[in-house]
């Protein structure tokens, strides 16, 4: 009998990790894995003057359809200019707005963590209050603050640090400025956790043994807190990547950024098959380094076992 009712908890047991499995499972394929399927099909078609845009769909049948796909709005991908320049660009923008994130984002988190217990859900709260207002009205905030005759070159002008306005809008340092301030919380929060768990101990045994505080802070403190920092960088990188309100916004017709290319593809051009094409490099530059990252991590915890 007892061993009818540990057979029983068995498969109990095993019912209920196949269902908490299987349930992120359904929802990647639903929409990721479904999703990712279709643009890759569109990518491969031909561009037409039709309802959809692309030829060949499954109307035509499914052998007519698998047949007509090719590669070629790849390869055009590769021999137009435009493409390529608006990847690195974009890699460039999203890689130093990442790391001026960081810069920023550190030293706030750290003093949200070492803030006294009844201050920090007050200190929290803060850097969740900008979700509260549209991202697009924030973003034209930032319009008027640094135009020609915005707050920022009033002030400076009333200050005398400048003689005549400075040109911010419309350059690279705004678009800067528009994603350090819009994706700062996402770097926050995620460090903030990692401080918050950090055991206060470990800093003092390392000051007892020798360490200055601030040789301990960077060889405790930073180590430690690894995780939440890999976290924010992940998100804010990957949507930075693909921005395109605040490029449009902030940067102007001189800012080249791959989101920018695939709104002008999809909705002036018309052409979805190489649009697509674009949307798929992007989301493979982006998914090849978490894969690594994940792989890379999975082998230090085998490791340390």
């Amino acid at each position: 009998m007892g061993q009818l009712d540990r057979n029983g908890r068995r498969r109990v047991g095993v019912v209920r990790r196949l269902v908490l499995i299987t349930v992120p499972y359904l929802w990647l394929l639903a929409l990721f894995l479904i999703p990712f399927a279709v643009v890759f099909k569109i990518s491969l078609s031909d561009i037409a003057l039709a309802i959809p845009p692309y030829t060949p769909t499954a109307k035509d049948g499914i052998w007519t359809m698998l047949s007509g796909l090719d590669f070629e709005n790849f390869v055009f991908l590769t021999e137009d200019d435009l493409y390529w320049k608006a990847y690195v660009s974009s890699l460039q923008i999203a890689l130093i707005s990442t790391l001026l994130t960081l810069l920023v984002g550190y030293p706030m988190a750290y003093a949200m963590a070492r803030a006294p217990g009844e201050w920090r859900a007050t200190l929290l709260m803060l850097v969740i209050l900008p979700f509260w207002t549209s991202f697009l009205i924030r973003v034209y905030a930032w319009v008027g603050i640094l135009s020609g005759e915005g707050f920022l070159n009033q002030f400076l002008l009333w200050t005398g640090l400048i003689a005549e306005p400075l040109t911010v809008l419309n350059t690279n340092t705004a678009v800067y400025i528009g994603i350090v301030y819009t994706y700062l919380p996402f770097m926050i929060l995620p460090i903030y956790s990692a401080l918050d768990r950090l055991d206060g101990s470990l800093i003092e045994a390392a000051e007892d043994l020798g360490c200055s505080r601030l040789k301990a802070f960077w060889l405790v403190t930073i180590p430690l807190s690894k995780n939440g920092i890999i976290a924010g960088c992940f998100l804010v990188f990957i949507p930075a990547l693909g921005e395109f309100v605040i490029p449009s916004l902030l940067g102007g017709s001189s800012t080249l950024m791959i989101g920018k290319v695939l709104f002008e593809e999809f909705f002036s051009n018309r052409d979805w098959p190489v649009a697509s094409a674009v949307a798929v490099i992007l989301l493979l530059i982006l998914i090849i380094p978490i894969v690594l990252f994940q792989r890379n991590e999975q082998r230090q915890a085998e490791a340390e076992q």
